[in-house]
């Protein structure tokens, strides 16, 4: 076992986070804790990874939920998808009879790539896979001196090469959470502690004063600004949703009356603007949204989609969190 490998899982052992996936080898709760932690910080996806799994303990109770109440135990993650592939996946591991144990099986399940493969295999099967993520290209690219944009093809194939070269095959396990771990804690983005670092002499940024530069990755990323116009129409006790469509954001969840980049209908009513220029940020967009309330005695005409539910039975209802905001304005009135 070389150097690096020998002092990462040192300091694993004596640093590694304690977390409760980790004190199992199910299967079903590791690969629950991956999706949660695919786009979300420790601290929050802890917090949903528990009331999952005391509200689905298994993945054959997962599977037979419906995808409403998923998305609405999802409420606040972000990144909806995730939880519609979730819920999709759960059905495909039902069918098999089984979860599934080699790489290429947990592949095939949906919302899995090649990084999820690999922690699940690795650390529910022991599956010899080492894992790529955010964390392993920073510690990666620091240490061993590494320009190669990590957002590019040569990139990926370049690190994920190094990393199972680095990979102690009776280990996997125990090495890819190192990594995580070690990269989320020691050799972080900002102020790493390079002072207190158990691989700081043979750290090539280090040595070579670019800690601050590597890992390098190209700009690519273009943000779009989109102007939301939110309506919430009360109508003696109802109100308007829609569920969204295909093909944009928050696939699956619901929302009162949407206008963008348009005018207010000219509706009979009391309108109390709520909020305006409220910014909401996503990965590849910015949006910026005004509430408006509509009280009115009579129900207007909607666009085609739209039902009307009690306003008291909205909470059986998942959406976004730009929604939830404009539905805690209405109830502060």
């Amino acid at each position: 076992m070389n150097d690096f490998t020998l002092t990462l899982l040192k300091w694993f052992e004596e640093n590694g986070r304690a977390l409760p996936w980790r004190a199992t080898r199910d299967p079903y709760a590791i690969w629950l804790s991956e999706i949660i932690l695919q786009q979300t910080r420790i601290q929050q996806g802890w917090e949903y990874w528990e009331r999952f799994m005391r509200r689905w303990p298994s993945v054959e109770q997962l599977a037979a939920a419906t995808e409403d109440e998923v998305l609405r135990e999802w409420q606040g993650l972000g990144y909806y998808s995730r939880a519609r592939n979730l819920h999709h996946a759960a059905r495909q591991i039902v069918a098999l009879g089984h979860f599934p144990d080699t790489l290429e099986e947990i592949k095939a399940l949906k919302g899995v790539g090649d990084y999820t493969a690999a922690a699940i295999g690795s650390i529910a099967f022991g599956i010899p896979a080492a894992v790529v993520d955010g964390n392993v290209y920073r510690v990666l690219a620091r240490h061993f001196g590494i320009e190669t944009p990590i957002n590019t093809t040569e990139g990926k194939k370049e690190f994920t090469t190094l990393a199972q070269s680095l990979l102690p095959e009776r280990e996997a396990s125990a090495f890819n959470q190192a990594m995580m771990d070690f990269g989320a804690i020691q050799c972080t983005p900002q102020s790493p502690r390079c002072l207190l670092c158990p691989l700081a002499e043979s750290c090539e940024a280090l040595r070579t004063s670019r800690v601050g530069q590597l890992p390098v990755k190209l700009k690519t990323l273009k943000i779009r600004e989109r102007h939301l116009k939110y309506l919430y129409v009360r109508c003696q006790g109802m109100t308007a949703i829609h569920r969204r469509g295909a093909g944009d954001i928050w696939q699956g969840l619901w929302e009162p009356l949407l206008i963008e980049d348009g005018d207010l209908p000219d509706w009979e009513g009391k309108l109390t603007v709520l909020a305006q220029g409220v910014k909401h940020v996503l990965t590849h967009q910015v949006l910026l949204a005004d509430f408006y309330l509509l009280e009115t005695s009579s129900r207007p005409v909607l666009p085609e989609g739209y039902i009307w539910v009690a306003e008291q039975a909205l909470g059986d209802y998942g959406v976004p969190r730009l929604v939830e905001l404009l539905l805690e304005a209405v109830a502060a009135l």
